[in-house]
């Protein structure tokens, strides 16, 4: 889709900027997304359209666009997702783990299936990375990494509706309805962590400590797990690879290619928030004493057919969102 850096963002007809339609723009990585494509080419980048269910203030930068993907009516969906042709969409969109799983159903798999739909109706082909997640695997009992050819058995409803939302993707490129990517995720962390992910949760608390004055008390599930993180601008560098890439009609994983202790990382933030913090693992009923979930990411495949490889640390990640949080609360 995309060629040199001189005509990336020249549109197919060679007409002028090319445009990029970011589903999931207001949200965390969504938001990363379109500030990389804007920060590309020199003033000379894409015309970057910022889709969110709801109207609100977007990243600097996107043309907004409320649209609530579920129950617009097919036809003026695709209208309003291609009528303005663009060269790329990026589906960023979803629920995460704090939703009910009956809107997890909604955003994660009948939100791709209206998408895919509108991509078939779009009257000049629409490259589409689509952003799965490494929760569609299991993961591994043996500590093993998971590649693309581990079996798909997902756990949780998170898991599964996501799945179904990648399998809509594969199936629809393998008839060749459309051009599609899948790159399945890891972990993302970095500025905007969300609360209701384990370091955004964490961040907020420490954030509030330090505005009181007072020792934060975090209290969390248990941290046995181990799990593969990924710094936002790594992930958001997949996404702009995969865009450019001939690549499509399959699955690649995205992720450092390394597991760590979620402990460490709650750890970590601690220390680079400075804030005196006392962690507390509350029992969960129920739960076994058995070895700890690994879910390790192999990436050898999207080294492979994209050239891509993460560059950053962990360590800058947590630093990057602690910084942004602080400088938005002004501390």
């Amino acid at each position: 889709m995309f060629g040199s850096a001189e005509d990336q963002y020249v549109t197919p007809g060679g007409s002028g900027r090319a445009r990029v339609v970011v589903l999931g723009g207001t949200g965390f990585v969504g938001r990363h997304v379109c500030a990389a494509l804007l920060s590309e080419g020199e003033g000379k980048g894409p015309d970057v359209v910022a889709v969110s269910r709801r109207p609100g203030p977007p990243p600097s930068g996107p043309r907004p666009l409320a649209l609530d993907l579920c129950r617009t009516p097919p036809a003026e969906l695709a209208d309003a997702l291609t009528g303005d042709r663009p060269t790329l969409v990026v589906n960023a969109a979803g629920a995460v783990w704090a939703a009910t799983e009956e809107h997890m159903v909604a955003a994660n798999t009948e939100l791709v299936r209206r998408l895919v739909d509108a991509l078939r109706r779009a009257r000049r082909p629409v490259r589409l990375v689509h952003l799965g997640s490494v929760n569609e695997y299991t993961p591994s009992a043996d500590g093993r990494p998971v590649d693309e050819g581990t079996p798909t058995r997902p756990t949780t409803a998170y898991g599964r509706t996501k799945l179904a939302g990648t399998e809509l993707v594969l199936e629809a490129a393998r008839r060749g309805d459309i051009d599609a990517l899948v790159l399945r995720m890891a972990n993302v962390a970095g500025p905007g962590s969300p609360p209701a992910s384990l370091l955004g949760r964490v961040a907020h608390q420490l954030r509030l400590a330090c505005a009181e004055g007072r020792t934060a008390e975090i209290r969390l599930k248990p941290l046995r797990a181990e799990r593969d993180f990924i710094d936002a601008q790594d992930a958001v560098g997949a996404v702009l690879t995969a865009a450019r890439s001939g690549v499509g009609g399959r699955v690649l994983n995205i992720g450092s290619g390394e597991a760590v202790p979620v402990r460490s990382l709650v750890d970590l933030l601690i220390k680079v928030s400075g804030v005196a913090a006392h962690v507390v693992e509350e029992p969960e009923q129920g739960a076994g004493d058995g070895p700890p979930e690994r879910l390790e990411v192999d990436i050898r495949l999207a080294r492979e057919l994209l050239g891509w490889t993460p560059r950053r640390r962990l360590e800058d990640a947590v630093a990057d969102q602690w910084r942004d949080l602080s400088e938005a609360s002004g501390h």
